[in-house]
Protein backbone atom coordinates (compact mmCIF):
# COMPACT_ATOMS: atom_id res chain seq x y z
CA UNK A 1 0.00 0.00 0.00
CA UNK A 2 1.23 3.29 -0.69
CA UNK A 3 1.01 5.70 2.01
CA UNK A 4 -0.67 8.98 1.51
CA UNK A 5 0.56 12.32 0.90
CA UNK A 6 -1.63 14.95 2.67
CA UNK A 7 -2.63 17.71 0.68
CA UNK A 8 -3.36 21.14 1.52
CA UNK A 9 -4.86 23.39 -1.01
CA UNK A 10 -4.28 26.84 -1.23
CA UNK A 11 -6.67 29.01 -3.27
CA UNK A 12 -10.30 27.84 -3.75
CA UNK A 13 -11.57 29.55 -6.99
CA UNK A 14 -12.94 27.37 -9.54
CA UNK A 15 -9.86 25.55 -10.69
CA UNK A 16 -10.07 24.50 -7.33
CA UNK A 17 -13.03 22.52 -7.43
CA UNK A 18 -11.24 19.90 -10.01
CA UNK A 19 -8.77 19.31 -7.93
CA UNK A 20 -10.44 18.50 -5.34
CA UNK A 21 -12.93 16.18 -6.78
CA UNK A 22 -10.17 14.15 -8.82
CA UNK A 23 -8.38 13.74 -5.74
CA UNK A 24 -10.65 10.89 -4.57
CA UNK A 25 -9.37 8.54 -7.85
CA UNK A 26 -5.47 8.39 -6.41
CA UNK A 27 -3.89 5.91 -3.93
CA UNK A 28 -0.79 8.59 -2.84
CA UNK A 29 -2.83 11.23 -1.75
CA UNK A 30 -5.62 12.44 0.52
CA UNK A 31 -7.15 15.73 1.17
CA UNK A 32 -6.49 17.56 4.54
CA UNK A 33 -7.51 20.85 4.24
CA UNK A 34 -8.15 24.21 2.15
CA UNK A 35 -7.22 27.77 2.51
CA UNK A 36 -8.16 31.41 0.99
CA UNK A 37 -7.92 34.90 1.00
CA UNK A 38 -11.33 34.54 1.34
CA UNK A 39 -12.85 32.87 4.44
CA UNK A 40 -16.04 31.98 2.78
CA UNK A 41 -14.69 30.71 -0.02
CA UNK A 42 -12.45 28.56 1.71
CA UNK A 43 -15.41 27.40 4.12
CA UNK A 44 -17.42 26.63 0.67
CA UNK A 45 -15.04 24.09 -0.60
CA UNK A 46 -14.16 22.03 2.72
CA UNK A 47 -17.88 21.42 3.25
CA UNK A 48 -18.06 20.70 -0.16
CA UNK A 49 -15.40 17.95 0.08
CA UNK A 50 -15.38 17.01 3.91
CA UNK A 51 -11.95 18.81 4.69
CA UNK A 52 -10.96 21.56 7.14
CA UNK A 53 -11.13 24.95 6.47
CA UNK A 54 -8.11 27.09 7.45
CA UNK A 55 -5.60 29.76 7.64
CA UNK A 56 -3.10 30.50 5.22
CA UNK A 57 -0.22 30.19 8.33
CA UNK A 58 -1.96 27.47 10.00
CA UNK A 59 -2.09 25.45 7.04
CA UNK A 60 1.57 25.60 6.43
CA UNK A 61 1.97 24.88 9.99
CA UNK A 62 -0.24 22.04 10.21
CA UNK A 63 1.92 18.51 10.40
CA UNK A 64 -0.67 16.57 8.96
CA UNK A 65 0.21 18.46 5.39
CA UNK A 66 3.05 17.23 3.42
CA UNK A 67 2.37 18.58 -0.05
CA UNK A 68 0.40 22.01 -0.31
CA UNK A 69 -1.60 22.24 -3.98
CA UNK A 70 -1.06 26.34 -4.78
CA UNK A 71 -3.64 27.13 -6.64
CA UNK A 72 -3.98 31.35 -6.57
CA UNK A 73 -3.15 33.24 -9.27
CA UNK A 74 0.11 33.36 -11.44
CA UNK A 75 1.02 36.62 -9.86
CA UNK A 76 1.31 35.27 -6.27
CA UNK A 77 2.45 31.90 -6.78
CA UNK A 78 6.36 32.45 -5.84
CA UNK A 79 5.39 33.86 -2.91
CA UNK A 80 2.98 31.51 -1.68
CA UNK A 81 5.32 28.75 -3.35
CA UNK A 82 8.37 30.08 -1.67
CA UNK A 83 6.44 30.32 1.92
CA UNK A 84 5.24 26.53 1.53
CA UNK A 85 8.75 25.83 0.90
CA UNK A 86 9.98 27.46 3.68
CA UNK A 87 7.56 25.78 5.99
CA UNK A 88 9.03 22.67 4.72
CA UNK A 89 6.68 21.24 2.69
CA UNK A 90 6.55 19.97 -0.91
CA UNK A 91 4.68 21.96 -3.38
CA UNK A 92 2.48 21.48 -6.73
CA UNK A 93 1.57 24.93 -8.38
CA UNK A 94 -0.98 25.98 -11.24
CA UNK A 95 1.22 27.00 -14.18
CA UNK A 96 3.16 29.41 -14.67
CA UNK A 97 5.90 28.33 -11.84
CA UNK A 98 6.27 31.98 -11.68
CA UNK A 99 6.06 35.19 -13.75
CA UNK A 100 9.63 35.29 -14.05
CA UNK A 101 12.40 32.61 -14.93
CA UNK A 102 14.50 34.27 -12.39
CA UNK A 103 11.71 33.76 -9.17
CA UNK A 104 11.00 30.16 -11.10
CA UNK A 105 14.69 29.83 -10.64
CA UNK A 106 14.71 30.68 -7.29
CA UNK A 107 12.07 28.33 -6.33
CA UNK A 108 13.78 25.30 -7.91
CA UNK A 109 16.99 26.15 -6.18
CA UNK A 110 15.03 26.71 -2.57
CA UNK A 111 13.25 23.40 -2.95
CA UNK A 112 16.50 21.70 -4.31
CA UNK A 113 18.44 22.46 -0.69
CA UNK A 114 15.58 21.67 1.50
CA UNK A 115 15.53 18.00 -0.07
CA UNK A 116 11.81 19.14 -0.85
CA UNK A 117 10.11 18.05 -4.16
CA UNK A 118 8.71 21.09 -6.19
CA UNK A 119 5.94 20.30 -9.40
CA UNK A 120 3.70 22.58 -11.84
CA UNK A 121 1.05 22.63 -13.90
CA UNK A 122 0.15 21.80 -16.52
CA UNK A 123 0.48 17.57 -16.27
CA UNK A 124 -1.98 17.62 -19.39
CA UNK A 125 1.05 15.94 -21.32
CA UNK A 126 0.50 12.91 -18.85
CA UNK A 127 -3.35 11.90 -20.23
CA UNK A 128 -4.15 9.56 -22.48
CA UNK A 129 -3.52 11.18 -25.25
CA UNK A 130 0.14 12.67 -24.17
CA UNK A 131 0.92 9.10 -24.20
CA UNK A 132 -0.44 7.39 -26.60
CA UNK A 133 2.31 9.98 -28.68
CA UNK A 134 4.90 9.69 -26.42
CA UNK A 135 5.07 6.36 -26.66
CA UNK A 136 5.11 6.61 -30.84
CA UNK A 137 7.56 8.94 -31.02
CA UNK A 138 9.49 7.13 -28.69
CA UNK A 139 9.14 3.71 -31.19
CA UNK A 140 10.49 5.83 -33.89
CA UNK A 141 6.34 6.21 -35.93
CA UNK A 142 7.73 9.70 -37.69
CA UNK A 143 11.39 8.53 -37.74
CA UNK A 144 13.62 11.76 -36.73
CA UNK A 145 11.48 14.82 -36.51
CA UNK A 146 12.55 17.07 -38.42
CA UNK A 147 9.79 20.42 -37.98
CA UNK A 148 6.57 21.52 -37.11
CA UNK A 149 3.72 23.78 -35.80
CA UNK A 150 2.06 24.42 -32.79
CA UNK A 151 -1.02 27.54 -32.72
CA UNK A 152 -3.03 28.39 -29.91
CA UNK A 153 -5.80 30.72 -31.00
CA UNK A 154 -8.80 32.43 -30.57
CA UNK A 155 -10.67 35.46 -29.57
CA UNK A 156 -9.45 36.16 -25.84
CA UNK A 157 -11.02 36.16 -22.88
CA UNK A 158 -13.54 39.47 -22.93
CA UNK A 159 -16.00 38.08 -24.83
CA UNK A 160 -16.59 35.34 -21.59
CA UNK A 161 -14.79 36.52 -18.53
CA UNK A 162 -16.48 39.49 -16.32
CA UNK A 163 -13.24 40.86 -15.32
CA UNK A 164 -10.56 40.12 -17.75
CA UNK A 165 -8.03 42.87 -17.57
CA UNK A 166 -5.34 41.22 -15.77
CA UNK A 167 -5.11 38.77 -18.79
CA UNK A 168 -3.59 41.45 -21.04
CA UNK A 169 -1.03 43.06 -19.00
CA UNK A 170 2.73 42.25 -18.19
CA UNK A 171 2.71 37.84 -17.04
CA UNK A 172 -0.95 37.24 -18.92
CA UNK A 173 -1.34 37.23 -22.74
CA UNK A 174 -1.08 33.95 -24.68
CA UNK A 175 2.01 32.79 -24.62
CA UNK A 176 1.92 32.63 -20.46
CA UNK A 177 -1.52 31.67 -19.70
CA UNK A 178 -2.12 29.16 -22.75
CA UNK A 179 1.57 29.05 -24.09
CA UNK A 180 2.06 26.41 -21.11
CA UNK A 181 -0.02 23.72 -22.11
CA UNK A 182 1.66 23.65 -25.97
CA UNK A 183 5.39 24.02 -25.00
CA UNK A 184 5.41 21.46 -22.01
CA UNK A 185 3.62 18.98 -24.51
CA UNK A 186 6.45 19.81 -27.10
CA UNK A 187 8.98 19.04 -24.56
CA UNK A 188 7.76 15.95 -23.21
CA UNK A 189 7.42 14.84 -27.03
CA UNK A 190 11.30 16.55 -28.40
CA UNK A 191 13.26 17.16 -25.56
CA UNK A 192 14.62 20.47 -24.74
CA UNK A 193 14.47 23.97 -26.49
CA UNK A 194 17.81 25.62 -27.43
CA UNK A 195 16.89 29.13 -29.43
CA UNK A 196 13.68 30.55 -30.01
CA UNK A 197 12.78 33.70 -32.66
CA UNK A 198 9.58 35.85 -32.56
CA UNK A 199 7.48 38.81 -33.47
CA UNK A 200 5.07 40.17 -31.69
CA UNK A 201 2.50 42.20 -31.32
CA UNK A 202 -1.01 43.35 -30.58
CA UNK A 203 -4.27 43.16 -32.49
CA UNK A 204 -5.89 46.18 -30.75
CA UNK A 205 -4.71 48.44 -28.36
CA UNK A 206 -7.90 48.78 -26.64
CA UNK A 207 -10.42 45.67 -25.73
CA UNK A 208 -13.99 45.91 -25.01
CA UNK A 209 -15.67 43.78 -22.48
CA UNK A 210 -18.81 42.03 -23.67
CA UNK A 211 -19.25 39.86 -21.16
CA UNK A 212 -22.41 39.74 -18.70
CA UNK A 213 -20.62 41.66 -15.55
CA UNK A 214 -19.88 44.94 -13.88
CA UNK A 215 -17.78 46.01 -16.96
CA UNK A 216 -19.66 45.27 -19.80
CA UNK A 217 -19.36 47.57 -22.65
CA UNK A 218 -16.35 48.91 -21.10
CA UNK A 219 -12.56 48.80 -22.37
CA UNK A 220 -9.69 48.37 -20.92
CA UNK A 221 -5.54 48.89 -22.64
CA UNK A 222 -3.67 46.19 -23.89
CA UNK A 223 -0.42 45.97 -21.54
CA UNK A 224 1.30 42.85 -23.55
CA UNK A 225 1.42 40.97 -26.82
CA UNK A 226 -1.81 39.40 -27.81
CA UNK A 227 -0.09 37.79 -31.22
CA UNK A 228 3.09 36.13 -31.27
CA UNK A 229 4.68 34.09 -33.92
CA UNK A 230 7.91 31.98 -32.74
CA UNK A 231 10.60 29.82 -34.24
CA UNK A 232 11.63 26.77 -31.83
CA UNK A 233 15.23 25.55 -32.36
CA UNK A 234 14.93 22.51 -30.15
CA UNK A 235 18.91 20.74 -29.09
CA UNK A 236 17.94 17.61 -30.91
CA UNK A 237 17.78 19.72 -34.35
CA UNK A 238 13.82 20.01 -34.38
CA UNK A 239 12.29 23.31 -35.50
CA UNK A 240 8.80 24.22 -34.55
CA UNK A 241 6.64 27.14 -35.32
CA UNK A 242 4.26 28.15 -32.20
CA UNK A 243 1.78 30.74 -32.87
CA UNK A 244 -0.34 32.16 -29.68
CA UNK A 245 -3.02 34.96 -30.26
CA UNK A 246 -5.75 35.80 -29.07
CA UNK A 247 -7.05 38.09 -32.21
CA UNK A 248 -8.23 35.10 -34.23
CA UNK A 249 -12.11 34.61 -34.75
CA UNK A 250 -11.45 31.36 -36.33
CA UNK A 251 -9.22 28.93 -37.78
CA UNK A 252 -7.94 25.72 -38.79
CA UNK A 253 -4.92 25.13 -37.56
CA UNK A 254 -4.51 21.76 -36.26
CA UNK A 255 -2.91 22.46 -32.29
CA UNK A 256 0.05 20.08 -33.06
CA UNK A 257 1.27 18.68 -35.73
CA UNK A 258 5.01 17.08 -35.84
CA UNK A 259 6.82 15.72 -39.34
CA UNK A 260 9.79 13.48 -39.68
CA UNK A 261 11.95 11.32 -41.81
CA UNK A 262 9.04 8.67 -41.56
CA UNK A 263 5.67 10.38 -41.13
CA UNK A 264 3.95 12.98 -39.41
CA UNK A 265 1.99 12.78 -36.00
CA UNK A 266 -1.16 15.16 -35.51
CA UNK A 267 -2.11 15.92 -31.34
CA UNK A 268 -5.20 17.05 -30.15
CA UNK A 269 -5.37 20.46 -27.93
CA UNK A 270 -3.13 19.94 -25.22
CA UNK A 271 -5.26 21.51 -22.38
CA UNK A 272 -6.93 18.64 -21.59
CA UNK A 273 -5.46 14.96 -21.09
CA UNK A 274 -7.55 13.23 -23.98
CA UNK A 275 -8.92 13.48 -27.41
CA UNK A 276 -7.92 11.71 -30.98
CA UNK A 277 -3.80 11.23 -32.16
CA UNK A 278 -2.89 10.23 -35.52
CA UNK A 279 -0.07 8.96 -37.11
CA UNK A 280 0.65 9.06 -41.01
CA UNK A 281 3.73 7.11 -42.18
CA UNK A 282 5.04 8.16 -45.02
CA UNK A 283 2.04 10.07 -46.48
CA UNK A 284 -0.35 6.96 -45.72
CA UNK A 285 -3.86 7.81 -44.35
CA UNK A 286 -4.09 9.18 -40.94
CA UNK A 287 -4.43 6.33 -38.59
CA UNK A 288 -6.08 7.96 -35.32
CA UNK A 289 -6.15 6.83 -31.89
CA UNK A 290 -8.66 7.49 -29.62
CA UNK A 291 -8.41 8.17 -26.25
CA UNK A 292 -11.53 7.58 -24.60
CA UNK A 293 -11.67 4.20 -23.92
CA UNK A 294 -7.52 4.91 -21.90
CA UNK A 295 -7.09 5.59 -18.49
CA UNK A 296 -7.25 9.65 -17.66
CA UNK A 297 -9.15 9.97 -21.18
CA UNK A 298 -12.24 9.27 -20.69
CA UNK A 299 -14.67 12.47 -20.77
CA UNK A 300 -15.10 13.35 -17.47
CA UNK A 301 -15.37 17.27 -17.48
CA UNK A 302 -17.91 19.67 -17.45
CA UNK A 303 -19.24 17.35 -14.65
CA UNK A 304 -22.97 17.92 -15.62
CA UNK A 305 -22.37 16.37 -19.60
CA UNK A 306 -18.71 16.20 -19.74
CA UNK A 307 -17.37 16.08 -23.30
CA UNK A 308 -13.71 16.44 -22.70
CA UNK A 309 -11.04 14.48 -20.37
CA UNK A 310 -9.90 16.88 -17.27
CA UNK A 311 -7.43 14.51 -14.78
CA UNK A 312 -5.71 17.60 -12.87
CA UNK A 313 -4.07 15.99 -9.71
CA UNK A 314 -2.42 13.42 -11.90
CA UNK A 315 1.15 15.39 -11.91
CA UNK A 316 0.53 15.55 -7.62
CA UNK A 317 -0.48 11.56 -7.38
CA UNK A 318 3.00 11.33 -9.91
CA UNK A 319 5.05 13.47 -7.67
CA UNK A 320 3.36 11.98 -4.57
CA UNK A 321 4.59 8.63 -5.79
CA UNK A 322 8.40 10.00 -6.79
CA UNK A 323 8.12 10.42 -3.13
CA UNK A 324 8.31 6.44 -2.65
CA UNK A 325 9.90 5.34 -5.84
CA UNK A 326 12.84 7.98 -5.31
CA UNK A 327 12.26 9.26 -9.57
CA UNK A 328 11.74 12.44 -10.91
CA UNK A 329 8.16 13.72 -10.90
CA UNK A 330 7.33 13.70 -14.28
CA UNK A 331 5.42 17.51 -14.25
CA UNK A 332 8.50 18.86 -12.16
CA UNK A 333 9.86 22.51 -11.38
CA UNK A 334 12.43 22.08 -13.51
CA UNK A 335 10.12 21.57 -16.40
CA UNK A 336 8.37 24.10 -15.64
CA UNK A 337 10.87 26.29 -15.38
CA UNK A 338 12.32 25.00 -18.87
CA UNK A 339 8.97 26.41 -20.03
CA UNK A 340 9.01 29.82 -18.51
CA UNK A 341 12.13 30.18 -20.20
CA UNK A 342 11.16 30.03 -23.11
CA UNK A 343 8.08 31.82 -22.97
CA UNK A 344 10.83 34.71 -22.06
CA UNK A 345 13.37 34.08 -24.69
CA UNK A 346 9.62 34.61 -27.12
CA UNK A 347 8.62 37.50 -25.58
CA UNK A 348 12.12 39.07 -25.37
CA UNK A 349 13.12 37.77 -29.33
CA UNK A 350 9.44 39.50 -29.90
CA UNK A 351 10.49 42.80 -28.16
CA UNK A 352 13.10 42.66 -31.28
CA UNK A 353 16.37 41.30 -29.55
CA UNK A 354 16.61 38.68 -32.74
CA UNK A 355 17.79 34.77 -31.79
CA UNK A 356 17.58 34.14 -28.20
CA UNK A 357 19.17 31.37 -26.53
CA UNK A 358 17.16 29.42 -24.03
CA UNK A 359 18.92 28.79 -20.64
CA UNK A 360 19.03 26.00 -18.09
CA UNK A 361 19.34 22.76 -18.31
CA UNK A 362 15.94 20.06 -18.40
CA UNK A 363 15.88 16.45 -19.23
CA UNK A 364 12.56 15.19 -20.90
CA UNK A 365 10.46 13.41 -18.42
CA UNK A 366 10.28 10.34 -19.07
CA UNK A 367 7.51 8.35 -20.16
CA UNK A 368 4.32 7.51 -17.67
CA UNK A 369 3.73 3.92 -18.59
CA UNK A 370 0.18 2.13 -19.04
CA UNK A 371 1.23 0.08 -15.78
CA UNK A 372 2.25 3.16 -13.34
CA UNK A 373 -0.69 5.22 -14.60
CA UNK A 374 -2.64 2.30 -13.20
CA UNK A 375 -0.70 1.88 -10.11
CA UNK A 376 -1.33 5.34 -9.27
CA UNK A 377 -5.26 4.78 -9.07
CA UNK A 378 -7.27 4.50 -5.74
CA UNK A 379 -9.28 1.74 -7.10
CA UNK A 380 -8.49 -0.28 -10.41
CA UNK A 381 -11.95 1.74 -11.61
CA UNK A 382 -11.79 4.63 -12.97
CA UNK A 383 -13.96 7.40 -14.35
Amino acid sequence: MMEKLGVGVIGCGNIAMTYMRNAALFAGVELKSCADISADAAALRAREYGIRAMGVDALLADPEIGLVLNLTIPAVHFDVTMSALSAGKHVFTEKPLATSAADGQRLVSEAKSRGLLLGSAPDTFLGAAGRRARRLMDAGAIGRPVTGTAFMMGRGMEHWHPNPQFYYQPGGGPVFDMGPYYLTMLVNLLGPVERVMAMATRGQEERLITAAGPFKNTTFKVGTPTNVLSLLEFRSGATVTFGASWDVFRHSNHPIELHGTEGSLRLPDPDTFGGTVSLSERGADWKDFASEGDLYGARNWPYAAPDRANYRMLGVADLARSLQTGNTPRASGNLALHVLEIMEAILRSGEGQGSVMVAGEVTQPALLTEEEATDLLALRIWR
